[in-house]
């Protein structure tokens, strides 16, 4: 994840990751194979709880975007996450955490050219929360710079339109900004990553996004 800001404006990220389905007794793999990788921290638990918003008719969802409030770990606060790009990356916005329950005017005005009623009073509403136990790892080079993040989570998801709760358990591997910044080696990269989770018996995600599988789209 590389952040970029500009002053009075959110902070900006970019996200490439895998995903990973895992059944509850799976071993977490060793990445000490894992070309560039010198070390990797120790394993850090994190607290998360997301609540999702979106207007009626899911129109931010259905065209590849999520808003959240989520409390817990270091990027705690409001995000927009938006559709995957052609690499593979999700511009990330992210916003100081505030009310629980009220977007920030500045989040608001971004969505509005998407969702158009997002402006109006009440319109982006509670769709879904997601509490997540997190077991995350830094992966670093020689220089103990980040290459790689790796999270173990363990979920628990309720869909508050159908007011169905599901849980599961997944694990992430996302590029820190010491990973290659060419298009070839990167994807060298993820592809030897995900070989060693597949290897650790971990399976192609059903869907890379927890709040498309909270609400089962």
């Amino acid at each position: 994840m590389t952040p970029a800001s500009a002053p009075d404006e959110p902070t900006r990220s970019l996200e490439i990751e895998l995903t990973f389905d895992v059944d509850a007794e799976t071993h977490v793999p060793s990445w000490a194979g894992l070309d560039g990788v010198a070390f990797v921290d120790p394993p850090e638990r994190r607290e998360l709880d997301a609540q999702y918003f979106d207007v009626d008719g899911l129109t931010l969802g259905r065209a590849g975007y999520a808003v959240r409030r989520r409390t817990g770990g270091p990027d705690e606060g409001w995000h927009i996450k938006g559709p995957k790009d052609a690499d593979g990356a999700r511009l990330e916005q992210h916003w100081p955490l505030g009310d629980a329950g009220t977007p920030p005017d500045e989040l608001v005005r971004a969505v509005t050219p998407i969702a158009p009623t997002a402006g109006e009073p009440g319109a982006l509403r509670r769709i879904a929360r997601i509490r997540n136990d997190r077991h995350a790892a830094l992966l670093r080079d020689a220089a103990g710079s980040v290459i790689a993040e790796f999270v173990d989570d363990h979920v628990t998801a309720l869909d508050e339109l159908r007011g169905v709760e599901t849980r599961w358990r997944e694990w992430e591997f996302e590029l820190g900004p010491a990973a290659p910044s060419g298009r070839a080696d990167r994807a060298a990269l993820l592809a030897a990553a995900a070989e060693i989770a597949y290897r650790a018996g971990a399976r192609p995600a059903v869907s890379d996004s927890k709040l498309a599988r909270t609400l089962g789209v």
